[in-house]
């Protein structure tokens, strides 16, 4: 993040890299999950992920109280990302908090969903967003780009989650299309994902 620097890192010499997770918080950082309540959770459990140490940035410029909201009473700053803690202090990323779906009461973390899509012969990228609902509230969109050459089946997509997640977890829709809506940085501008599919189940 701008905000901070590096936070973590796997291990490069005398210690397992570990696929999927971001390895352990730097030397000289502080690193915890915790619940909106201000809670820390235990091992496994997934929450906000919350930084301190002598790579934070101390504030926002000239945004008093856009920092006090995002730092907590005792200094740590709320990176935004959602993530676990394992049992050898491995942690992983799981989204960001602003992207969380809350459909039927649960909690459906877009970027677990999208990795399992982006595995799928023939997908190039995946993007999943949340939209209203009239049933669960929230419910998940897939928007999928397929690999140059390849044709893809919607139908097929969802069909092949249905062996690998939680019926919860699983998109309400799946859409194939040409291109997904980036800014200038290249990153895939969910909000207009959003605001282009928030009348689907309408």
């Amino acid at each position: 993040m701008s905000e901070t620097a590096m936070l973590t890192s796997n291990p490069y010499q005398g210690g397992e890299r570990r696929g999927g997770t971001v390895g352990f918080a730097l030397p000289g950082v502080s690193l915890r999950v915790q619940d909106d309540e201000g809670t820390s959770l235990p091992v496994g459990e997934i929450g906000g992920i919350q930084v301190k140490g002598p790579n934070i940035f101390k504030g926002y410029w000239r945004m008093p109280e856009k920092t006090k909201e995002e730092f907590t009473a005792d200094g740590y700053f709320k990176t935004g990302d959602v993530g676990k803690i394992d049992e050898r202090g491995y942690i992983t990323i799981v989204g960001r908090s602003k992207d969380l779906i809350i459909s039927g009461g649960y909690n459906v973390y877009p970027a677990e969903i999208e990795g399992y899509i982006n595995e799928l012969p023939g997908v190039a990228e995946s993007a999943l967003v949340g939209v209203p609902h009239p049933d669960f509230g929230e419910a998940g969109v897939a928007v999928v780009i397929a690999k140059p050459g390849a044709t893809l089946d919607a139908g097929q997509i969802v069909a092949a989650l249905k062996s690998k997640l939680a019926n919860f977890k699983i998109p309400k829709q799946c859409l194939v299309v040409g291109e997904l809506p980036r800014n200038t940085m290249g990153k895939v501008q969910k909000n207009l994902l959003h605001e282009q599919y928030k009348g689907l189940f309408a």
